[in-house]
């Protein structure tokens, strides 16, 4: 029956309107190839799929919408919907977000899941909230960072009094480095290769995927798997994209993104442990390392002090809370 015989029949007529659809922008500065990417496109498809084509999610890698800085400059304004970075760099923005960083909290992977699925996580999450930004409930996985050096390997504290040695341009990696008596210097990656081959540092630090693919093993002989910073991957909404979002669709990002977390936080591992038997192959010689007498030697220099101080005291205590005391 058309819709004017069934006025003229005097039967009510709802008109049907088309579910409102949603096309997100995530952009994000990790390769293609790195398992953030690749799990998350996949996610975008489930997604999509399940929501029946009413949220699109479109991932762009490779810092192809802007540097880091610049992406999260954009989420927090609303240019882009999802963005997605360490909490180091998130923290210039969310101060709380750097608090997973701070040097030697966790000594190994259960640590570090105790307290982001955890009391840190739930400060962090509030803290981004806070900033307009909604962060989803699971971390993802960038790994540990480990020390590589031309010169001896990191066994003990004194391993490091004197070294130069290359840090990010960061308040919270060079103060970790003092504390521990060496001489930090903050170079731009790009140059760091140069400045291990000519000498003017002696060691750098990074995930093990950072010192394969800029080939440090050509210009270090160690790697210390000092494993003295963790630093996660938040995954961050924009708060007004999120709340335009109805009560299903949001249900269906959640769901989506944090029950493929634990897949992705395995691929890192699986990662972390194919690379050291490739970079032993291209020369590296690796040891393991006991982090309890570094933490020590921080705590004694008054780095934790110090940093409970800058981060305060209730994001220290949701530190404390799964990482143990540190002050």
């Amino acid at each position: 029956m058309s819709v004017v015989g069934s006025a003229a029949l005097g039967v009510a007529v709802t008109p049907v309107y088309a579910a409102e659809t949603f096309n997100w922008q995530f952009g994000h500065g990790f390769p293609s190839t790195h398992p953030l990417n690749v799990r998350a496109v996949q996610v975008a498809a489930r997604i999509k799929k399940e929501t029946g084509g009413r949220l699109n999610i479109s991932v762009f890698p490779n810092s192809q919408l802007g540097g880091d800085t610049d992406l999260l400059s954009q989420v927090h304004s609303g240019a882009i919907d999802m963005f997605s970075t360490g909490g180091i760099i998130m923290s210039t923005l969310v101060p709380g977000a750097g608090l997973s960083g701070v040097g030697f909290a966790f000594s190994n992977y259960q640590a570090v899941w105790s307290a982001m699925d955890g009391s840190v996580g739930e400060y962090v999450r509030g803290a981004f909230a806070k900033k307009g930004l909604h962060a989803l409930d699971k971390v993802w996985d960038n790994g540990f960072r480990e020390t590589t050096t031309s010169t001896k390997p990191i066994r003990t504290p004194a391993d490091f009094v004197a070294m130069k040695i290359r840090v990010p341009v960061s308040p919270l990696y060079v103060s970790l480095f003092k504390a521990l008596k060496a001489s930090p210097t903050g170079i731009n990656l790009k140059e760091v290769y140069t400045a291990l081959q000519t000498g003017v540092v002696d060691g750098q630090e990074n995930p093990l995927v950072v010192t394969d693919t800029t080939k440090f093993y050509e210009v270090q002989k160690y790697c210390s798997l000092t494993n003295h910073i963790w630093d996660g991957i938040w995954i961050v909404v924009n708060a007004g994209s999120w709340q335009a979002l109805p009560a299903d669709l949001q249900k269906v990002v959640s769901g989506a993104f944090n029950e493929m977390a634990p897949v992705q936080r395995d691929d890192i591992a699986k990662l972390n442990a194919s690379l050291q038997g490739s970079l032993q192959k291209k020369g590296l010689k690796f040891n393991e390392v006991d982090v309890a007498p570094f933490q020590e030697e921080v705590r004694k220099a008054g780095f934790y002090n110090d940093w409970k101080k800058k981060f305060g005291a209730q994001a220290w205590d949701a530190l404390e809370a799964s990482a143990g005391q540190l002050t």
